[in-house]
């Protein structure tokens, strides 16, 4: 049985999508360079202090204020999505969508995701996924690779996940 898309305006980040992104993203409570030649990160991932600063080496965190961080990403991060994809979505498209756009910036969900969505073009917008392999010019695709393949690893897990809610 096929479950309807939901209006835009009416979903938000799961609580479960949260804590995925924050599994995903790992934290630490000092600034890190989390694959190299990448900007500084800190606590879930984050590449911003709460003031909007960039992080920097040597900037900490807790887990408390990391997760209060992440937690207004996200809800920033949600008025960009709904202000660039008007498609209804499942719950978990908008999540799988929401967790891209913490990694790669927001940016990307308006410019090479929201033209497919808007247009009900659901597997290629999922396909689309599959395009964001590289990290400072290294494809993170390629077999045996140890710079990166995580990130290549979490793309193959989106797009099997994506492919499979958008047919329903």
């Amino acid at each position: 049985m096929s479950k309807a898309r939901i209006v835009i305006s009416s979903l938000s980040l799961s609580a479960a999508a949260l804590v995925g992104l924050a599994v995903h993203e790992g934290y630490t409570d000092k600034a890190v360079i989390p694959v190299k030649g990448d900007v500084p990160t800190v606590g879930f991932g984050s590449t911003t202090r709460a003031d909007g600063t960039p992080v920097k080496m040597g900037d900490s965190t807790t887990p408390v204020q990391a997760l209060q961080r992440t937690l207004a990403y996200t809800q920033n991060a949600e008025k960009r999505f709904k202000a660039c994809v008007t498609a209804p979505l499942h719950q978990g498209e908008y999540d799988l969508y929401m967790d891209f756009g913490y990694q790669y910036g927001m940016g990307w969900i308006c410019k090479s995701f929201a033209p497919p969505l808007n247009a009900g073009r659901y597997l290629e917008a999922c396909d689309k996924l599959l395009e964001f392999r590289k990290v400072n010019g290294f494809d993170c695709s390629t077999p045996g690779n140890r710079v990166c393949m995580g990130v290549w690893t979490r793309q193959l897990e989106r797009h099997a996940t994506c492919k499979a809610l958008a047919v329903q």
